[in-house]
């Protein structure tokens, strides 16, 4: 396994620090960075607005299982507690797909489904993964979609309500990635 596309958000705290972290983090791994959206936050729980990206990354080493310990430390790192499901966040990174030499992987291990079950109805994930994607393609139980296709189904108003911001994440040449990495 080698690539992944990544979610993050926040919504607590310094919200682009946080997202910035995870840019940081990933260091020479990093292939691209989306835009910085802002967006209302999913479920029932009282909350402000998150920051929202997608990252695609790559490297060798990882297969899903790895690359989601890598994301989870990410969280750790930003003092994320896992607490009310759709509650407010301090980092979230969510695997949406990971593809090796020989295409897309499938899993539905009792911690990791890949491709994530819930990307394909989020606009706050395929508005951001189209723009550093525009080809990008997920699998759900028909088989591979376009990415732009699932969009188009979507509600207006969720579309509309993922709005670009003037902020924006950037690689620092100088960093070191992952300070945990071991890999």
């Amino acid at each position: 396994m080698s690539r992944v596309v990544l979610s993050i958000g926040s919504n607590l705290g310094d919200r682009l620090a946080r997202l910035q972290s995870v840019v940081d983090a990933l260091g020479d791994t990093l292939l691209q960075i989306s835009p910085v959206y802002e967006t209302e936050p999913w479920g029932r729980v009282e909350q402000g607005p998150f920051l929202n990206a997608v990252l695609i990354a790559d490297d060798p080493a990882l297969d899903g299982q790895g690359w989601l310990q890598r994301a989870q430390r990410f969280e750790r790192a930003a003092g994320r507690v896992r607490g009310e499901r759709w509650g407010p966040r301090t980092l979230d990174v969510d695997l949406i797909a990971c593809y090796s030499a020989a295409g897309e992987v499938l899993s539905r291990d009792n911690n990791l489904t890949l491709p994530h079950p819930l990307a394909h109805l989020r606009a706050f994930v395929l508005v951001p993964w189209l723009t550093v994607d525009p080809d990008a393609r997920l699998t759900l139980a028909g088989g591979p979609r376009p990415v732009a296709e699932l969009l188009t189904e979507l509600e207006p108003a969720d579309r509309q309500a993922v709005r670009l911001t003037e902020w924006t994440l950037h690689r620092d040449t100088d960093s070191p990635g992952d300070p945990e990495s071991t890999s």
